[in-house]
């Protein structure tokens, strides 16, 4: 595929200090966002409240508590499930539109890099500004999952940086791809389809995957939301198994990593700098 580049020059970040630079980034997305926030609220809450209600207490008044769902209201063992998989849903659009937008529609990129703001600080305030925007998002879930009394005690409240962290293990990968085509394609639609609803109906959010197929575990084992799952249901219930506890946090901290650095390689790349 052809990438469209253009040359820029190189930022000297002097002028301002790193901090600054990534919250003057953050803070030209909070001016755009605070004027059209209402475009996001249907996608980014009001979906997973509506997934919570009809599984939960529509679907879930037929499900007896027991082991499958560790003994608790099935929309007691949803509500920390719920959360991780809107996080995930609304970082994927955060990662892919607007990070295509930024190079090809409205290139915004070059002009800030052309600033003394570097790329590396671009992508820490892109990264930020995304990980503010699903805090905001999966707070105000946790305020109307509370009134429906879908949660289990204040250990949910961990669940919050749990999911922020599972959505940025899934996240920086498309950030890194968005970063790399010139063209949405066909390659959005395959992420959403091929990717993230699979991910949600297989990865735990419903139902233990132990009701999986053998064949199909594996493949639910490697997706970030297994793992976020997992991880929101121990630091809302407990108690916590120490081993996997550290191996499902261990493994979404270094796919956030890696998906970072090579989200940072590929913005080096297309902004040639």
């Amino acid at each position: 595929m052809t990438v469209t580049t253009l040359s820029v020059p190189r930022s000297s970040g002097r002028v301002v200090s790193p901090a600054r630079a990534v919250w003057l980034v953050v803070e030209g997305y909070w001016v755009w966002y605070r004027r059209n926030w209402r475009s996001s609220v249907v996608s980014s809450f009001m979906l997973p409240v509506l997934f919570l209600v009809a599984m939960g207490m529509g679907l879930g008044s037929q499900v007896s508590p027991g082991p499958a769902t560790l003994g608790l209201p099935y929309v007691v063992y949803l509500a920390p499930a719920v959360l991780v998989a809107s996080a995930v849903q609304t970082a994927a659009f955060e990662s892919t539109y607007p990070i295509l937008s930024g190079f090809k529609w409205t290139q915004i990129y070059w002009g800030i890099v052309a600033s003394p703001v570097t790329v590396a600080q671009l992508v820490a305030g892109q990264f930020t500004w995304i990980a503010l925007r699903l805090l905001s998002a999966v707070a105000a879930y946790l305020v109307v999952a509370a009134a429906f009394g879908a949660l289990s005690g204040p250990g949910v409240l961990l669940a919050l940086p749990v999911a922020v962290l599972t959505s940025l293990a899934f996240c920086s990968w498309v950030v890194a791809l968005a970063a790399s085509i010139d063209s949405e394609g066909q390659a959005f639609n395959a992420v959403f389809r091929f990717v993230v609803l699979p991910m949600t109906l297989f990865g735990g959010t419903y139902y233990p995957i132990s009701q999986l197929p053998a064949w199909l575990q594996p493949l639910a084992w490697v997706t970030p939301m297994w793992h976020g799952n997992e991880l929101a249901r121990t630091v809302s219930f407990g108690p916590a198994d120490w081993p996997a506890t550290w191996g499902h946090l261990g493994y979404l901290v270094v796919l956030s990593v890696g998906g970072v650095l090579l989200a940072g390689q590929r913005f080096r790349v297309r902004l040639m700098v």
